[in-house]
């Protein structure tokens, strides 16, 4: 579960670099988006082929960490014993206790997510032919799609922040208080960073400040 979850925080921020050439302009944006789907490793393998094993091993990687997530959970409710005997010592943080549910919530969206942007089979704005940066921009203008990924990436903060110090104590770095804090203070800088890093594009396109 610990090493799934760093290779999605590392897609995350590779996607939020993305999202940020939005910036550059429309041909900018367009031209990554074609060659994230095209010419990656070419000649090395077939143009075409990167994206689409790339997406497998992310799919992989989302799945293992799943049932990574639901076997842990089915572990500890039986260790946890009666309810009567068991008592907590130890103060779980907000994120802590709502990270199954985050996992939930984050899948759902993703699924709008996939449906949106890459299989473009939910239109929100846009037509057919149109390409990522007018996808993207004009989804964007609608208040109501910049409100519901606001509240996503709070709950994607929230999993990353806690996931990403948890992935570092089961993996052994957390060894003195030292680490800890140190590990911690990463862990609110990388939810932070990737906040900003996903809500400025679309805050920038609702102030019109990308058109």
């Amino acid at each position: 579960m610990a090493v799934t979850g760093l290779i999605l925080v590392g897609f995350l921020l590779m996607h939020m670099y993305g999202n940020l050439k939005v910036f550059l302009g429309e041909e900018a944006f367009d031209h990554y988006a074609h060659w994230l789907k095209g010419d990656i490793l070419y000649p090395l393998i077939p143009s075409g082929w990167f994206i689409w094993i790339f997406r497998a091993f992310m799919l992989a990687a989302i799945l293992l960490h799943a049932g990574s997530a639901w076997r842990l959970a089915r572990k500890a409710k039986a260790a946890r014993g009666s309810k009567y005997v068991v008592r907590k010592t130890i103060q779980e943080t907000y994120a802590a206790r709502t990270m199954r549910w985050g996992g939930v919530i984050l899948g759902t969206f993703l699924i709008f997510h996939l449906l949106q942007f890459t299989a473009q089979v939910i239109k929100t704005g846009w037509n057919s032919g149109a390409g990522p940066y007018e996808m993207f921009v004009v989804s964007f203008q609608q208040w109501w799609l910049v409100l519901a990924y606001a509240l996503w990436m709070v709950t994607v903060c929230l999993h990353v922040r806690h996931g990403f110090w948890s992935a570092f104590a089961t993996l052994g770095a957390n060894t003195s208080a030292t680490s800890r804090k140190i590990w911690n203070g990463l862990a609110y800088f990388i939810a932070v960073l990737l906040y900003v890093g996903f809500m400025i594009a679309p805050l920038a396109v609702a102030f019109g400040w990308v058109k």
